[in-house]
């Protein structure tokens, strides 16, 4: 069986270790504790539907027989949860086909939390105004950002810089995937303002950066004229073009348009990436693999930190402080419901 080696680095597992300690009990201390919820209700979780194998939906269309039906490893997750006794947590989960802006839906009235492969950014935290709404559980699950491409292409795409004017790279907008691919092309900065001469062409019009501030992509926002991006051109040749895809049906867009030569590459993580890669019978190999590696959690109304504390507290005991990730559950995928059960309310930890 294919192995994933994605793991937390040996500061997170501590972060979390520390978390438990810190919002639960010391280890060693025989103290019970307590629900997560105290009463009779189920928590609403809204799920991405579209990021298999992480998160996604038995059926691909809203309103369809199996779009609520929620699958893959933070399905499985949950479902640990919720087999952990004296939890009292349960989840009515629903379906959500739109990636635009779904962690501050946690801060709605429909949601108790959000999920889906969601990378943690303290930017994510607020909405339009500024005020801080979200509040993130620790990372339970860790991935890097990288490049799918063809396996015949890969002599001449090895990595990031080997990308120019007349190759295409899917991306999916909003996505953590997106903003690095053009931090590592330099077509943004730092605060995510596009080079000066970029062309961007929106569902609306076409239009030019002047390398002001007033254009800019940002993990959690871009300016509202290039809201509905369609293409990027860069201003150079020495920049890949963007091709924006899977708006409505999610990231099963990007592979069709990779396997028919529409596009050139994806660039999203690692984890959807080498599925994709291992499913494709050697069609589609992963190039390269960024330095930087991100941290996905679920989201909650920043009102409801103390529930998001509770969830830590669980998660770290069924993750093994970070130790069990997505490697290990793609390896064994009852690993969390093991754990689960062996969880006593007012066992020494």
């Amino acid at each position: 069986m294919m192995r994933f080696v994605v793991r937390f680095p040996r500061r997170h597992a501590l972060t979390l270790l520390v978390c438990t300690i810190l919002h639960g009990i010391a280890p060693g201390t025989a103290t019970a504790e307590p629900a997560c919820i105290d009463d009779e209700r189920n928590l609403q979780f809204g799920f991405y539907a579209h990021f298999a194998p992480v998160s996604y939906s038995a059926g691909s269309r809203p309103g369809t027989a199996g779009f609520d039906a929620h699958l893959g490893y933070e399905a499985d997750l949950l479902t640990a949860l919720e087999a952990m006794q004296g939890a009292g947590l349960r989840f009515a989960r629903s379906g959500i086909a739109q990636w635009d802006g779904i962690w501050l839906r946690a801060a709605g009235p429909r949601y108790d939390i959000v999920g889906g492969g969601i990378t943690i950014l303290d930017a994510r935290t607020r909405d339009a105004s500024g005020r801080r709404a979200v509040a993130f559980t620790s990372g339970h699950v860790a991935f890097r950002q990288s490049l799918l491409i063809r396996a015949e292409d890969a002599g001449r795409i090895a990595r990031h810089a080997d990308l120019k004017s007349e190759m295409r790279v899917g991306v999916l907008a909003g996505t953590t995937g997106e903003v690095r691919l053009l931090e590592l092309t330099n077509l943004i900065d730092r605060d995510g303002i596009l080079a000066a001469g970029t062309r961007i062409e929106t569902d609306g019009e076409a239009v030019v950066a002047d390398g002001s501030a007033a254009y800019f992509i940002r993990a959690s926002d871009s300016s509202s004229m290039l809201e509905g991006r369609r293409h990027i051109r860069p201003p150079g040749d020495d920049r890949p073009r963007i091709v924006y895809l899977g708006a409505n049906d999610g990231e099963n867009e990007l592979l069709d348009a990779l396997r028919s030569g529409r596009i050139d590459a994806i660039a999203r993580g690692e984890i959807g990436n080498r599925d994709a890669a291992a499913e494709s019978g050697g069609v589609l190999t992963v190039a390269t693999l960024d330095d930087r590696v991100e941290y996905g959690g679920f989201a909650l109304a920043a009102e409801n930190a103390e529930l998001a504390a509770c969830l830590d507290r669980r998660i770290a005991w069924i993750t093994n402080g970070g130790r069990i990730g997505y490697g290990e559950w793609r390896e064994d995928p009852a690993v969390f419901m093991r754990r689960a059960r062996a969880w006593r309310p007012d066992m020494d930890r």
